[in-house]
C-alpha cells in the first residue's frame, strides 16, 4: 500500500468505520497530513481509493508502520467501538509510543473508563484525551461539536487541530477543553441524555397535535417548520418537519405511519440516568425519555394491556384545535428548557464531585453547531452563564424564568388535556413537576423522612433547630438527638 504523502503525518486515525473515516477526511480537508490505519487493511485501501484526492494521507497496514508515520509528539486518534475493543487498541499501540505522545479516544466511551485509561497512561508519561464527538457521520466530515478532556498540556498540542476541524458558529469553534481525565466524555454523555429528552418531548408534541388537535403528518410538518423560525429553532425541530413531510414510496402513506413504534437506544441515555443517580443529580426529564423508549420496546407488555379502560374523546376542532397547537408550542419550549437545565445541573454536580472546573457557558457555546441538540436558545444559555457563572440552575436566570412564567398556563393546560384524553406525555408532565418541585415552598419529603425514621430509625432534621433527631416510635415517642 503506497503512501500518498512523504512528510510525517500531523495526526493519525485508527479505526476507519464511518465516523473514523470521516474524521480522517475532515483532518485532511483542513490541510493536515493524516496517517490512517484499520485492523482490516481493505478499509484503509478503500479510503485512499475513494477519497485520497481530498488531502494528504499516509496509509499503513501494520501498527508499527502507522506509529512510525507520525510526527512527534505523536497524536493518535482511536475510533473504535467503546469498551473492550478500545482497550484492545490501546494495549496494541501504547507499547509503540513514547512519553509525551497523545492518544485521543473519539468514541462514545463511558467516562469512568476514560478516567481509568487516563490514569494508567499518565503513569507511562502518555497523555490520554477522552473526546466526545457529536454530529454523527455528517458532523464528523463537515464539522462536529468536539468535547475533549485530558490535561491542559495535551490540549495545547491537539486543541488547535480539533478546533480547526470542528463546526464554527459566528467565527467561534465548537470545541473547547472541557476539563481533566473523563470530563470530556462525561459532558458528551450528558449531551446524549439531553438529546433523548429533546426527542421524547418533540414526539409527545407530535402525538398531541395528531391525536388531540386532529392534524395530519403533513400539516404537523408545516407547524414544525413554522416553529423552527421562532423560539424552538433547532436541528431536531428541523429534521422532525422533514420526517413528517415524507411519504413512503411503497405504500403512499405518511412515512411515520409505516415505522414500528418501538424506539431503540445505544445506551448513552441509560448511562446518563445511572450516573445521575450515582452523583445525586435529579434528571427526571432525561430518565422519563429513557423509560419511554424502554416501554415502547416492550411490545408484548403493551399488547397485554391494550384493553385497559381509558377515556376516548374525539379530536378538537376549529379554534379549540388551533388554541391547542399554540399551547403545545409553549409547553414544548418550557419542557425543553427544563431538560437542558437538568443536564447543566448534572454537569455542575459531577464537576464538584470529581474536581473538574467546567465552564458551563463554554459548553453551551460549543453545542451551538455540529451537534444533534444544537438550538437557537443555546446562545441565550451561554449568555446566562456569562452573566452569572455561579448560576445554581438555568431556571433561576431572570430571562428564562420570565419565559417559563409566560408559558406555564399553556404548559399546564397541555398536560391536563393529555391526561383527559389518555395521551401519554411523560416528558411534558415530569418537566412540569420538576419546575413545580423547584419552586415549592415546602415538599412532602418531610413526610417521607418521618416515615423512614419510623420504620428504620433513619433520623430527621428539624426546621426550628440544628441537629439530627430520632423519635422513639415504639416507645413513649420521646425525641432524642443523634
Amino acid at each position: 500500500m503506497a503512501p500518498s504523502a512523504s512528510s510525517p503525518a500531523s495526526i493519525g486515525v485508527t479505526g476507519l468505520a464511518v465516523m473514523g473515516r470521516n474524521l480522517a477526511r475532515n483532518f485532511a480537508r483542513n490541510g493536515y497530513t493524516v496517517a490512517v490505519h484499520n485492523r482490516t487493511p481493505a478499509r484503509t485501501r478503500s479510503l485512499i481509493e475513494e477519497f485520497g484526492h481530498e488531502g494528504s494521507f499516509v496509509p499503513a497496514e501494520k501498527p508499527e508502520e502507522f506509529v512510525a508515520a507520525l510526527e512527534r509528539p505523536r497524536r493518535l486518534v482511536v475510533m473504535v467501538k467503546a469498551g473492550e475493543p478500545t482497550d484492545a487498541v490501546i494495549d496494541e499501540f501504547v507499547p509503540l509510543l513514547d512519553a509525551g505522545d497523545i492518544v485521543i479516544d473519539g468514541g462514545n466511551a463511558h467516562f469512568e473508563d476514560t478516567r481509568r485509561r487516563e490514569a494508567a497512561l499518565r503513569e507511562r508519561g502518555i497523555h490520554f484525551v477522552g473526546t466526545g464527538v457529536s454530529g454523527g457521520e455528517e458532523g464528523a466530515l463537515h464539522g462536529p461539536s468536539v468535547m475533549p478532556g485530558g490535561s491542559a498540556e495535551a490540549y495545547a498540542a491537539v486543541g488547535p487541530m480539533l478546533e480547526k476541524i470542528s463546526a464554527h458558529v459566528d467565527g467561534e469553534p465548537c470545541c473547547t477543553h472541557i476539563g481533566p481525565d473523563g470530563a470530556g466524555h462525561f459532558v458528551k454523555m450528558v449531551h446524549n441524555g439531553i438529546e433523548y429528552a429533546d426527542m421524547q418531548l418533540i414526539a409527545e408534541a407530535y402525538d398531541l397535535l395528531r391525536r388531540a388537535a386532529g392534524r395530519g403528518p403533513a400539516q404537523i410538518a408545516d407547524i414544525f417548520r413554522r416553529w423552527n423560525t421562532g423560539m424552538l429553532n433547532s436541528y431536531l425541530i428541523e429534521i422532525t418537519a422533514e420526517v413528517l413531510a415524507h411519504t413512503d414510496r411503497e405504500t403512499g402513506t405518511p412515512f411515520v405511519d409505516v415505522v414500528a413504534d418501538a424506539a431503540e437506544q445505544k445506551g448513552t441515555g441509560r448511562w446518563t440516568v445511572q450516573t445521575a443517580l450515582d452523583v445525586g443529580a435529579p434528571v427526571p426529564g432525561i430518565a422519563e425519555a429513557v423509560f419511554a423508549r424502554s416501554l415502547s420496546g416492550h411490545t408484548d407488555l403493551r399488547a397485554a394491556a391494550r384493553r385497559l379502560p381509558g377515556p376516548q374523546k374525539p379530536a378538537l376542532t376549529g379554534q379549540d384545535a388551533d388554541r391547542l397547537v399554540d399551547r403545545v408550542e409553549q409547553a414544548l419550549y418550557a419542557s425543553k428548557i427544563v431538560s437542558y437545565a437538568q443536564g447543566w445541573n448534572m454537569i455542575q454536580t459531577a464537576a464538584d464531585q470529581f474536581g473538574w472546573d467546567i465552564d458551563l457557558g463554554a459548553v453551551a457555546r460549543i453545542w451551538r453547531g455540529g451537534c444533534i441538540i444544537r438550538a437557537g436558545f443555546l446562545d441565550e444559555i451561554r449568555s446566562a452563564y456569562a452573566a452569572e457563572p455561579g448560576l445554581p440552575t438555568l431556571l433561576a436566570d431572570e430571562e428564562f424564568a420570565r419565559r417559563l412564567g409566560e408559558a406555564q398556563d399553556a404548559w399546564r393546560a397541555v398536560v391536563a388535556t393529555a391526561a383527559e384524553r389518555s395521551i401519554p406525555t411523560p416528558g411534558f408532565a415530569t418537566s412540569l413537576a420538576y419546575y413545580d418541585g423547584l419552586r415549592a415552598d415546602r415538599l412532602p419529603a418531610a413526610l417521607v423522612q418521618a416515615q423512614r425514621d419510623y420504620f428504620g430509625a433513619h433520623t430527621y432534621r428539624r426546621v426550628d433547630r440544628e441537629g439530627t433527631f430520632h423519635t422513639e416510635w415504639s416507645g413513649d415517642r420521646s425525641e432524642t438527638r443523634r
